[in-house]
């Protein structure tokens, strides 16, 4: 697939920020920094909530955004049993690291993975983002929500549920709604149509990935304006 032509300075811009180093801190999916679940107010966890083992359908989009910032970084995904999920991870300081999942749970038990690997890694829930499918957004829309209830998405509500707060942060994206609403379930379980898939690949995808450097950029910014 042909990259969009910011999208190799974005991620140069992004690599020149973070000096990306995978495993300088993190080896074969084990914390060198922290341990017993210490708090690093630096690390990152950005989370593609999905159903494992039904990657290509509506309710999996978050996944694929995450899949396709991880391949953009150059990293690599390992299975880790304690995380309950994939994980790829990008670090360079002490200060500051990003911790990519994919769970390898239902959709609905999310949320189990995702408090596993915030407290492996010792991330706080406002340091989660999380990246999920919307109905209420046509595809090819996208957008930034901030804590909030879960809105009837089983994922996210069970990331509040088993992290205890709905600090964490969204980037929702669009997958629109079916003519009938009888036939949601049904529909964020099917794959994407032929023509979706070209726009999923060639805007929505990549658009979405830029949004989560952006997002982490911004957060690390404000980090360091406080320090």
């Amino acid at each position: 697939m042909t990259k969009p032509e910011w999208f190799p300075v974005a991620r140069a811009a992004f690599a020149t920020l973070w000096e990306l180093s995978v495993g300088a801190l993190f080896l074969g999916g084990t914390s060198t920094t922290t341990t017993g679940g210490e708090m690093r107010a630096g690390t990152r966890l950005v989370v593609g909530l999905g159903n494992h083992g039904m990657f290509n359908t509506r309710h999996s989009v978050g996944m694929r955004v995450v899949d396709h910032t991880a391949a953009q970084l150059g990293l690599q995904w390992t299975t880790d049993r304690d995380c309950k999920g994939s994980i790829a991870v990008s670090a360079t300081t002490a200060e500051h690291a990003v911790v990519l999942l994919k769970p390898r749970l239902l959709m609905n038990v999310n949320g189990k993975s995702v408090a596993a690997t915030a407290r492996k890694f010792g991330i706080s829930p406002e340091s989660v983002l999380l990246v999920h499918d919307d109905l209420d957004k046509a595809l090819g829309k996208f957008r930034i929500k901030h804590g909030g209830s879960a809105h009837g998405h089983n994922g996210v509500r069970s990331c509040i549920a088993s992290l205890k707060t709905n600090e964490m942060p969204r980037i929702l994206v669009g997958i629109g709604r079916p003519v009938s609403r009888n036939d949601v379930s049904d529909y964020v379980l099917s794959p994407f149509s032929q023509a979706e898939e070209v726009q999923l690949n060639q805007t929505v995808v990549p658009s979405a990935s830029m949004s989560i450097l952006e997002f982490l950029q911004l957060s690390i910014r404000e980090d360091s304006d406080e320090t």
